[in-house]
């Protein structure tokens, strides 16, 4: 079970920052292939995000899959609204549904 301040702190950082990414280790330096994956594809579009590293905070690293109730790790969030992982970032990505939903939401991306 999630504690209300973990909960509270997860909506404070997707409502406060446009794009999110809740993964394993930094964006500069990635503990898993999947959080690589992910900030791979944002820093392609060139957007800002904020990474959060869930292995530095157990109660995060749990309170994130309570939270949006997925079982894993990378998490997505556009404007508070949670996207998915990996997989679903990259097919997003490769199909030009992740730029739309992003300039849409007024996030700037980098123009191909």
């Amino acid at each position: 079970m999630t504690e209300p301040a973990t909960a509270e702190r997860i909506r404070s950082e997707i409502t406060s920052n446009d794009v999110v990414l809740y993964m394993k280790g930094t964006p500069v330096f990635p503990q898993c292939g999947f959080s690589a994956q992910a900030v791979q594809i944002l820093s392609m579009l060139g957007v800002n995000f904020k990474g959060v590293d869930i292995l530095a905070d157990p109660g995060l690293r749990q309170g994130i899959k309570d939270f949006s109730n997925w079982p894993t790790v990378p998490q997505l969030y556009i404007k508070g609204e949670f996207i998915g992982g990996a997989d679903i970032a990259t097919e997003m990505f490769q199909s030009g549904e992740l730029q739309s939903m992003l300039t849409e939401a007024g996030v700037a991306i980098k123009q191909a």
